[in-house]
Parts: structure tokens; C-alpha cells; sequence
């Protein structure tokens, strides 16, 4: 009986490649926020490039595993809902670009607001107290978690802009 692989060496290499280029980006940062996050020299780029390549099971599965990396990299977590959300679901979420390959700028600005979605509910629920005193948590997470993410969005976007008016984004499927 022949057993079917759920991905092909060629989905588990690209994977790989997105992740570690990913990764390593995300080790050079312009600007560190001081209770994690931090604007990066693009390191959603090669994530948001996987699931524009690929199949959706391929590109979540990617995005996931990358935000697990992101844990091993820099570990903090101070309940399992808040490491689900700031960690597996807020990178997973990059992968959902997959889904709007036709318009990739789009694609890729969907999954960052749906990362910053994920941040954003962990840091009122699980990080409000550090909250400025005056100020509502609310605020202070979409703020805090804004700062970084609203960068980040725009790099990446245009990233992916150029990609897309390159032809590069299929180029070497």
C-alpha cells in the first residue's frame, strides 16, 4: 500500500525556506517594543510570499509553524489562550492571504490586520494592567499593538506590491 504524503518535498521545502528567511529577518529590528513585538526589516514578507505560492493547508501550515518558531526564538507566555493567540493563531493568521492570490496587496493586508486582531485581543486580556493609569486597555492594546504592526503592514505591502507587478510571485512554480 502506497502511503500519500499530506505535502510534497517541493511544499515542506518552500515552507522551510519561508520560515527560516522569515525567521532571520525578524532578527533585525529597527525598533523594539518593550513587552515584545518590534518592527522588523520585513520578516512577514516571506510568509505572506508562501501562502500567495501555495495551497491553503501549505501556506496556514507555514504561517503557524513560523509562529512557533517565533515562541522558541523569543519565549514568553503567561496563560496557554494568551501563547494560542499571540503565537499559532496571530502568524497562522499571515497564511490566510492564500486565500485572495488574485489580489495579493489585499491578501497580505488581511493577514496582518488579522495578526494585529489576534495581538490586540491577547494584549487587552491578558496584558491590559500594564495599561497606562487614565488609560483604557482597549486603547492601549489597538495603540501598543498598532505601533509596530501599522509598519510592519506597509513594508510588507509594498513588498508584496512590487512582487505582484514583477510577475514574481508565480514566477518559479
Amino acid at each position: 500500500m502506497e502511503h500519500k504524503s499530506i505535502f510534497t518535498a517541493r511544499e515542506i521545502s518552500e515552507m522551510a525556506i519561508a520560515i527560516a528567511l522569515s525567521t532571520v529577518l525578524s532578527f533585525i529590528k529597527v525598533f523594539q517594543m518593550p513587552q515584545g513585538g518590534s518592527i522588523t526589516a520585513g520578516s512577514m514578507i516571506p510568509i505572506i510570499y508562501l501562502a500567495l505560492r501555495n495551497r491553503p493547508k501549505v501556506a496556514i501550515t507555514g504561517a503557524v509553524l513560523y509562529g512557533l518558531v517565533q515562541f522558541m526564538v523569543e519565549p514568553f507566555f503567561v496563560h496557554p489562550a494568551q501563547f494560542m493567540f499571540d503565537y499559532p493563531l496571530a502568524f497562522g493568521a499571515l497564511g490566510i492571504a492564500t486565500l485572495l492570490k488574485k489580489y495579493p496587496f489585499i491578501g497580505a493586508s488581511i493577514g496582518v490586520t488579522l495578526r494585529f486582531a489576534c495581538h490586540f485581543l491577547s494584549g487587552f486580556i491578558f496584558f491590559g494592567m500594564y495599561a497606562p493609569e487614565g488609560i483604557n486597555p482597549v486603547y492601549y492594546s489597538a495603540i501598543y499593538n498598532g505601533s509596530y504592526l501599522l509598519p510592519e503592514l506597509i513594508v510588507t505591502t509594498i513588498f508584496i506590491y512590487i512582487l505582484s507587478k514583477k510577475n514574481l510571485i508565480d514566477a518559479f512554480k
